[in-house]
């Protein structure tokens, strides 16, 4: 497996969200600051709401770019001692297989490789911090709704 290729996609992903959000971001930042958005009466809130998604625009952009860093810091490694953060995983679940990436940020992130769809999770997730320090062969239980999951860990590269 080819994690540098792995990582490349996932910073193209993390690029292209920031992208649209930083267009997002202007438009709403434009919104805000409008002559039309001025308020008419006390009831009037258009201007308040644009200000409001455009500061939560803001945070999220910020997010992103502190993932971006995190990723483009981030050497490909071999597991020799157990996962840890850079781990491509494959889970065998009831369902069938499923492939996870272990990263620094970005959590809920998905990419195609290698004929696979790739879940970004992160070590703060319930599941991220279930896997680190495993191996090949282990088997993980995570708690979600009062139901316990168990998966096990088929490969780490």
């Amino acid at each position: 497996m080819d994690k540098a290729r792995l990582l490349t996609l996932i910073l193209q992903a993390l690029e292209q969200d920031r992208d649209v959000l930083r267009q997002q971001l202007a438009a709403s930042h434009e919104a805000a600051t409008h002559s039309e958005s001025k308020a008419e009466n006390k009831y009037d809130t258009r201007g308040l709401e644009a200000a409001y998604l455009a500061d939560g625009q803001r945070r999220r952009l910020h997010e992103i770019e502190l993932a971006l860093a995190a990723y483009r810091a981030l050497t490909p490694v071999a597991m020799d001692d157990g996962i840890r953060v850079g781990a491509l995983i494959e889970l065998a679940t009831p369902t069938g297989s499923r492939w996870l990436f272990l990263g620094p940020d970005g959590a809920g992130l998905r990419v195609r490789f290698e004929e696979q769809e790739v879940l970004v999770i992160s070590p703060r997730a319930p599941l991220g911090q279930a896997l680190l320090g495993r191996d090949e062969g282990d088997e993980v239980e995570v708690k979600v709704e009062g139901k316990v999951h168990r998966q096990e860990i088929v490969a780490v590269y």
